[in-house]
């Protein structure tokens, strides 16, 4: 017996409107973790054809299905599948078939071998479209890789697998399942990447297109405020508001002093701006205390820590002798 095959790893995959992918995908895990011990969460994200009904239909006590009120979206359904969850391993997983469950013993056996957190599948000839689905990918995957500084290939792979209390505390909301990585990076998650198989969809139609682009990019400025600033608000909007105020102060200096030698300063654009700078940078370094407070709120109220402990050792070492005597 491996030592994959000691955990339990639970799969969940989020499903929205595909019927006709759910018994071969089940065929696939089931294939794959034969031997395992294994539980599988189908996610219905409000779908409106037969998928719930296709997951019922596998009447198998490995297999729940979470059936949402409406359609949230991935990000959301995820969060709800990994909260379900009750493995020791949490693997991510489409629905539409275009990643290969044979990829999931190959990926946990890194995990626990190399002693990592999360494992992110690199999708090798990905076969997707290249105007509408590869080209956009690489160039938000390069974009968000020099700004976040977290080197992955392919944050747009859902084939993952975590250890559960790094997937347990994601916080998950709104469209932050393309930044998982990132959002594991903040806890000090160790990340190795392995290529995986994609195929071709063959059912169904493709959820995605060209808009996400636009959504990457807002949901990336979120993402470096919480790599650079989340517990320290003030170094953010403090600074950048001190500077604004300074400048602002030399101008009404300068324009005071022209004012006091006689020359008439009413309707000048520099008055306007040194007026706009200065309230400007008072509003800058009062939204950042107020966003101090605010996290010194939401840690204090809720016992959280700033920091993440990986583990606590004992370094003390008793001599041979008295090992001896013992």
């Amino acid at each position: 017996m491996t030592s994959s095959e000691k955990v339990k790893i639970s799969v969940v995959c989020c499903v929205f409107n595909e019927e006709d992918n759910i018994s071969p995908l089940y065929q696939g895990i089931q294939k794959s973790l034969q031997g395992f011990t294994y539980e599988v969460i189908f996610v219905d994200d409000g779908s409106t054809d037969n998928t719930t009904e296709e997951v019922k239909r596998l009447n198998n006590k490995n297999v729940f299905l979470v059936e949402l009120a409406k359609n949230y979206g991935q990000s959301t359904a995820l969060a709800a599948g990994i909260d379900f969850a009750t493995g020791d391993l949490i693997c991510t997983i489409d629905g539409d078939l275009q990643n290969d469950p044979a990829d999931i013993p190959k990926m946990t056996e890194i995990l626990l071998n190399q002693k990592v957190d999360v494992v992110a599948g690199i999708r090798k000839k990905r076969k997707d479209g290249l105007i509408f689905r590869k080209l956009p990918s690489k160039i938000a995957n390069s974009i968000i890789r020099k700004v976040t500084g977290v080197n992955m290939r392919d944050y747009g792979c859902t084939l993952r697998v975590f250890r559960s209390h790094i997937a347990k505390n994601l916080g998950l909301y709104g469209e932050l399942h393309r930044f998982i990585p990132v959002l594991a990076c903040l806890q000090g998650a160790k990340m190795l990447q392995m290529e995986v198989n994609h195929f071709p969809r063959i059912h169904g139609k493709s959820k995605y297109g060209i808009n996400r682009t636009f959504k990457v990019m807002a949901d990336l400025i979120l993402m470096v405020f919480f790599l650079k600033y989340l517990s320290k608000p003030m170094h953010l909007f403090g600074i950048v508001g001190l500077f604004i105020f300074l400048i602002g102060i030399v101008l009404d200096l300068y324009l005071l002093f022209l004012k006091a030698v006689g020359h008439d300063l009413w309707g000048k654009p520099m008055l306007m701006l040194a007026i706009m700078l200065t309230l400007g940078g008072i509003q800058l370094i009062t939204t950042g205390i107020l966003a101090e407070i605010l996290m010194r709120t939401y840690y204090e109220s809720q016992s959280k820590k700033t920091y993440q402990i990986r583990q606590i050792s004992t370094v003390f070492k008793k001599p041979k002798r008295e090992i001896m005597l013992n």
